[in-house]
């Protein structure tokens, strides 16, 4: 991808071309045009050339498209526009399932952005992760949900979810990638449960989200963002740190080689560089 820094990756319907230039003025990280969900069978065509049109005339940055699964009948046109248009900068893919499915899309010349959404997809997840076409994961929550038969909104559905997500992030980091993006949270009114979310996918090893409104944008990027504390408290390890000794105590805690990379990761990301 040509942003590592992805906190923010805003979802905007194809079929709606002029929610497309407020989307990037937003402040997301990224967003993504979408052909697959939130286009209706009958207006994939449509949709389709009214992205192809904005780009014909569109000077700004790049956009990332969701195209159409392999196995439908819309992924052929989805991936040929998507190969001819310059200003797509990376395909997402949804229901990723094998490293032969990101090879095809790989054939556009674009990087890869792989949805995990099914069980199969995540038992070829060290696959899909080696492919030199990605460089980052992520997952739909409810897609995944819905293949493995698990009720949604519920305490037994997030114990599952998040087995998939160590899956997805020990794969994302045995194979080098950057760190994964967690799924949608359907809220979008409720700037505290959106904060909550997204600090819950940070400690969990994520390195953003997918978002469907610009009112997440705020509380994502804050839920991404080292709070207060901890950027003083990485601060004064590493200003500790320039002694030489092998180990010291930071406010009674000991701290040594792995605990000054902690604390040089936390200031990379209140930098915005991770």
């Amino acid at each position: 991808m040509t942003n590592d820094n992805l906190k923010t990756m805003l979802f905007v319907p194809a079929s709606r071309p002029e929610r497309i230039a407020k989307a990037l003025a937003s402040g997301a990280g990224a967003v993504i045009v979408d052909l697959e969900d939130a286009v209706p069978v009958s207006a994939k065509e449509t949709a389709r050339q009214a992205l192809e049109d904005f780009l014909s005339q569109h000077d700004g940055p790049g956009i990332y498209v969701r195209i159409n699964a392999r196995d439908t009948a819309f992924f052929d046109a989805d991936l040929a526009l998507c190969s001819r248009l310059d200003k797509v900068i990376g395909i997402m893919l949804p229901k990723a399932e094998s490293a032969e499915d990101i090879t095809l899309v790989a054939g556009s010349g674009k990087p890869v952005l792989p949805l995990i959404e099914t069980a199969k997809g995540l038992v070829a997840i060290h696959a899909i992760s080696a492919s030199p076409s990605v460089n980052r994961l992520s997952y739909g929550g409810l897609d995944l949900s819905d293949d493995l038969g698990i009720e949604g909104n519920t305490v037994g559905a997030e114990t599952i979810l998040d087995q998939c997500r160590y899956q997805i992030l020990v794969s994302s980091r045995a194979a080098g990638l950057l760190p994964p993006v967690d799924t949608v949270f359907p809220v979008f009114d409720d700037y505290e449960a959106v904060l909550a979310r997204a600090r819950r996918a940070r400690n969990m090893g994520f390195s953003g989200m997918l978002c469907i409104h610009p009112k997440q944008l705020g509380p994502v990027q804050a839920g991404f963002a080292p709070d207060e504390e901890q950027v003083k408290w990485a601060e004064k390890v590493l200003t500790a740190a320039e002694s030489g000794e092998g180990a010291f105590k930071v406010d009674g805690q000991m701290v040594d080689a792995p605990v000054i990379a902690m604390a040089k990761t936390i200031l990379e990301r209140a930098r915005g560089h991770y």
